[in-house]
């Protein structure tokens, strides 16, 4: 069937029933309208639809199916590469749905489709609450809740994914839903987990949950030390609580004045941590650690929403290419690898090398859970750069190939959504007993193929 985008009039973009913007190609804007947060990433869709409500939302897919164009789904852009050619199809951004609501006495919260962390979290914490955010403030919520999410309470509560009590969404008829446990469970469970295959989520509820100190920070090295460092911290990691959640990270910071001075331009290890708990018993916590002797130490009490800027994450659009895998351990000679091609003499043009220590809740199966109900592993890695100057996107791309290879060797061959920059097969993120139901659902929910999903489900073999 041939496709159509929406028709110019002399008012704008007709689709019935939309109210909000349409942006075409050839509009004095439409760059900016294509543009997703990781500017890494040159969209080209057929259009763009910015939806001021969940009504708006069911216009665009009725207008989509109708025109034979596929319809893709957007709330800041961070993870765009995952979702390859988007020619022929409707974007929609949602960055327009942004409405909160904190229930306190129901520690819940009601998120619409657009909104960020920070936009749940500060208001959360007036309550003495938190969610499951993610490690920056300006990540989208629905993304990263609907693909798992791994935070700094993670091996305390699980995946954020888990946390999800309801969610509203629009199906491959334009229809408004709303599903929870007791509303089409099947439903339910595919979208924990599965993202955007099987409609355009308008609205989330989450559980919050109470905290309103942590002990938190980095401790950092020059990266000469990073075999000792490592080490170290796998070794720490084997005995800590569910109550710690850290990563390590092996960091070539560029000079740039968005750096803080004393580590602007230079070569790290760095090992950060958040731990639910008190500062006497985090420093004994610490003191393995703090026997390496850290050039600097950030730790201390914070409020429960500084732990959203813990990771130090750039804030605003910016560039990055990255993608990571799962590993189910990390022996002295799985750190030495790593070291070798992300430390020291590796001539790696990647910003941050990252490993996060998953277990505890992360990797028990969730009462209730979705499909992604807990991750297999014992460690997620991550890795990414930044194409400037000599840093092209082929160098980076070919070393993060590199990294994986390497750690492939202790790896579980398993990919997690939030992680995987680039489109993977499906069967590589879920059981296969998970992936054939979520194969069901898709044909069920979307046998035509309407939705056009990061991770895609396919309906047939």
């Amino acid at each position: 069937m041939s496709s159509t985008v929406p028709q110019r009039t002399s008012s704008g973009r007709r689709v019935e029933g939309h109210s909000g913007r349409v942006a075409l190609p050839g509009d004095h804007d439409w760059d900016a309208a294509r543009r997703a947060w990781n500017l890494a990433v040159q969209q080209h869709p057929a259009a763009v639809a910015f939806p001021e409500g969940p009504e708006d939302v069911a216009a665009a897919v009725r207008h989509a199916r109708d025109a034979g164009l596929r319809v893709a789904v957007q709330s800041t852009g961070h993870m765009a590469a995952s979702l390859a050619d988007l020619s022929e199809k409707l974007l929609i951004k949602t960055e327009r749905l942004r409405g909160v609501e904190i229930r306190a006495d129901e520690q819940l919260a009601r998120v619409e489709a657009g909104a960020l962390w920070e936009e749940v979290v500060t208001p959360a914490t007036e309550h003495g609450l938190t969610a499951l955010h993610g490690s920056s403030p300006d990540v989208g919520v629905a993304g990263y809740v609907l693909g798992g999410g791994i935070g700094w309470l993670a091996r305390l509560y699980g995946l954020a994914t888990n946390s999800i009590t309801a969610i509203e969404l629009v199906t491959a008829d334009g229809e408004l839903v709303r599903t929870d446990a007791d509303h089409d469970p099947e439903l339910f469970w595919g979208l924990r987990g599965g993202v955007a295959n099987f409609g355009i989520v308008t609205a989330i509820e989450l559980e919050l949950f109470h905290l309103e100190h942590a002990y938190a920070g980095w401790l950092i090295w020059d990266w000469s030390r990073s075999r000792d460092v490592l080490e170290r911290w796998v070794e720490w990691t084997q005995t800590t609580s569910e109550t710690v959640t850290s990563a390590a990270r092996i960091l070539r910071l560029p000079p740039l004045d968005v750096v803080p001075e004393p580590l602007r331009g230079r070569d790290l290890v760095v090992v950060e941590a958040a731990y639910v708990g008190d500062e006497e018993s985090g420093r004994r916590l610490l003191r393995p650690l703090r026997e390496l002797r850290p050039e600097m130490d950030t730790f201390g009490v914070v409020p429960a929403r500084a732990l959203t800027r813990l990771h130090q994450d750039p804030e605003g659009p910016t560039q990055g290419i990255g993608n990571g895998t799962l590993v189910d351990g990390l022996p002295p000679d799985a750190v030495s690898a790593f070291v070798s091609v992300t430390g020291p003499g590796s001539g790696s043009p990647l910003v941050s090398s990252e490993l996060r220590q998953l277990g505890g809740a992360l990797g028990r199966p969730a009462p209730g859970g979705g499909a992604l109900s807990h991750l297999d592993a014992a460690f997620a890695a991550y890795s990414v750069g930044v194409p400037v100057e000599a840093m092209t996107a082929a160098a980076i791309a070919g070393h993060l190939d590199l990294v994986n290879r390497t750690l492939g060797e202790w790896g579980s061959g398993r990919a997690y959504t939030n992680f995987s920059e680039r489109r993977v097969d499906a069967r590589s993120i879920f059981p296969p007993d998970a992936f054939e139901r979520l194969r069901a659902l898709k044909r069920r929910m979307d046998p035509d193929g309407l939705f056009h999903a990061s991770q895609e489900i396919p309906t047939d073999g």
